[in-house]
């Protein structure tokens, strides 16, 4: 009987193994315009090019969400990810180390761009965004506006979690981007952001997709929001919106990147996906349908002129900008993550 139990699980073993080779390669975004941009310029000529037939998934992001990819069959192979994730990921070695080789080497990128399992995809921007039509006379113009419900009533929303949240309702008590870290990190800072949060809650929704802040925007639901710098500027340019984005305000900037799951049993497919992904030459073609930064330095300078002062690497627009602080953030998301969402189911 234990000879038939093990051969039977040998067998059951070597079916999911072949299920999970046969199937086609998958790459997982974060959905919407932008992914619909990925879609464009890279998804269907790399299958053109390649012959690699792709399948495409969507998510919202969670190192959660990653760890239980990472486990029992495999089903995803390539994904966007964010600096925390990332960094968590490669530790807990659910992630594989990249070939660094055959990306053209490390010195290509941007140094913030390079990491033992991961490769920067975008630099992109979380910002303070309105509907321009909304308010003539000028809307918004710092993230204390924000918090004022007197002076600029209505809803407005902001990504579901502490992070970004955190940062933006710091910044709402005066301090400027530069300091934000530093002001979490001193004590009494964090409870001082959630007792910002907590004044406006009655007025707060929460979003968790990038495709839902221009949605809220342009069904009147929020008068103002947190919202990715490329959607709403994608929203202006398909939509024919007028949607306005208060860079002066201050903003939380990062970069994203390609990784590849430990478990994939397509590794080398999955890595040529990556290498055409991070081609300067393609990175290049990006912020003329949303406008995300290239990671690659090469990529940086192909960048057509008209679109260059859209992306928030730009000299006009970093002055406002703090780096996303990924030390801070790995040590404290799964905790604050916590706290957040029982604030936030708090009537």
């Amino acid at each position: 009987m234990t000879f038939t139990r093990s051969l039977a699980a040998a067998s059951l073993a070597l079916v999911l193994a072949g299920v999970a080779q046969a199937r086609d390669l998958t790459i997982t975004s974060w959905g919407g315009a932008y992914q619909a941009a990925q879609r464009q310029l890279y998804f269907e000529p790399f299958q053109k090019e390649t012959g690699i037939k792709l399948v495409e998934d969507t998510w919202d992001g969670g190192i959660g969400v990653l760890r239980a990819k990472a486990q029992g069959t495999p089903v995803w192979d390539v994904v966007q990810v964010e600096t925390d994730e990332l960094i968590l990921g490669c530790e807990e070695g659910i992630l594989e180390p990249l070939d660094w080789q055959m990306l053209g080497g490390k010195d290509k990128f941007l140094p913030a761009a390079v990491h033992e399992c991961g490769v920067g995809a975008i630099v992109w921007a979380t910002v303070l965004a309105y509907d321009g039509n909304k308010f003539p006379d000028g809307g918004p113009a710092s993230w204390a506006d924000f918090f004022d419900t007197r002076k600029f009533p209505g809803k407005r929303a902001l990504r579901r979690g502490p992070r970004q949240a955190l940062e933006f309702a710091t910044m709402a008590q005066g301090v400027p981007p530069s300091k934000v870290y530093e002001a979490l990190r001193a004590p009494g800072g964090i409870d001082k952001a959630f007792a910002k949060l907590d004044s406006i809650k009655k007025d707060l929704i929460f979003w968790e997709a990038g495709a839902q802040p221009p949605q809220l925007l342009a069904s009147g639901e929020v008068v103002m929001t947190s919202a990715y710098n490329g959607r709403i500027i994608a929203a202006n340019r398909q939509d024919k919106r007028n949607f306005k984005i208060a860079w002066q305000a201050g903003f939380v900037y990062q970069i994203d990147s390609w990784v590849i799951l430990k478990n994939s049993p397509k590794k080398a497919e999955a890595m040529k996906l990556v290498h055409y992904l991070t081609r300067p030459e393609n990175q290049a073609k990006l912020p003329a349908l949303i406008p995300y930064g290239p990671t690659h330095v090469d990529g940086a300078k192909l960048v057509p002129a008209e679109y260059a002062e859209e992306i928030p690497s730009s000299p006009r627009n970093l002055p406002y900008g703090v780096f996303f602080d990924a030390a801070f953030w790995v040590e404290h998301v799964e905790k604050l993550t916590e706290r957040f969402n029982a604030w936030a189911a708090q009537k």
